[in-house]
């Protein structure tokens, strides 16, 4: 790892549990050696098993916060959680791409909890492509894809070409091939398989997986090798408790 640590930046929500949202994130980036800010979207009340209020943060607020940052250092990758609407996440990425365009970004579109609340409604429209073509990569799961794209379960899907970014489809909800995800490059699609770790449930580990991808990118790794290395990551996560909160650091 390098001496001088590349920035990475959470823009998501506050689980006081620390099981999601930047709490989880900043520990995750720690675990990489990058050096993690953070930006609240949301202050939330819930536990890991439970989802009980949300207050979202004004969004001039964010829009500050963000530029502030990006005055200040050279920020190589920026990792998006939850937000209210898509008007909410296109500002933000407009704000990341006005201050940097070289930055990456890491989208992991939460349509909902863990413990089933809705954070945002979503539909496959040209506003939200307009929106996916200046993100570098998302990371849905298999359901959260099926809405994202209406025709990502369908047999000739894999052979268009109308994803308007990098996606990791996460496998966990794959009842066919449990674990198996899928990465979407703009020529090819790779299978990442799962390991023979015992893995259980975990509260945010979406977050955690997408927050493993965005150090890999801040640490200049390619799309391809920042999925592998996080998909290690997250199954010694999911690995390291039979809880619904797990440990980042597992010996």
């Amino acid at each position: 790892m390098p001496e001088n640590r590349p920035y990475a930046l959470s823009i998501a929500g506050f689980d006081p549990t620390g099981g999601a949202g930047v709490l989880a994130d900043i520990k995750t980036f720690e675990q990489h050696q990058v050096s993690g800010f953070a930006i609240s979207t949301a202050n939330t009340l819930q536990t890991e098993n439970q989802f009980y209020d949300i207050q979202w943060t004004d969004l001039s607020f964010v829009i500050r916060s963000v530029e502030t940052l990006f005055q200040n250092y050279k920020i190589k990758a920026v990792k998006i959680g939850i937000t209210p609407d898509l008007h909410y996440l296109s500002r933000i990425v407009s704000a990341i791409k006005l201050a940097s365009s070289t930055t990456k970004i890491v989208w992991d579109p939460v349509l909902k909890s863990t413990t089933q609340f809705e954070f945002l409604k979503i539909t496959a429209d040209l506003n939200l492509y307009k929106i996916l073509s200046q993100i570098d990569l998302i990371t849905p799961n298999y359901k959260e894809a099926a809405l994202l794209f209406p025709d990502f379960l369908s047999e000739d899907f894999q052979n268009k070409n109308e994803i308007p970014t990098a996606v990791l489809v996460k496998g966990g909800h794959n009842e066919a091939k449990t674990g198996t995800d899928y990465l979407f490059l703009k020529d090819e699609i790779i299978t990442l398989l799962p390991s023979e770790k015992k893995c259980f449930e975990k509260h945010g580990s979406g977050c955690v997986l997408s927050a493993a991808i965005a150090s890999n990118l801040a640490l200049s790794q390619t799309h391809e090798e920042a999925c592998k290395n996080a998909k290690i990551y997250i199954e010694k996560y999911l690995s390291s408790t039979p809880t619904l909160i797990g440990y980042h650091y597992v010996p």
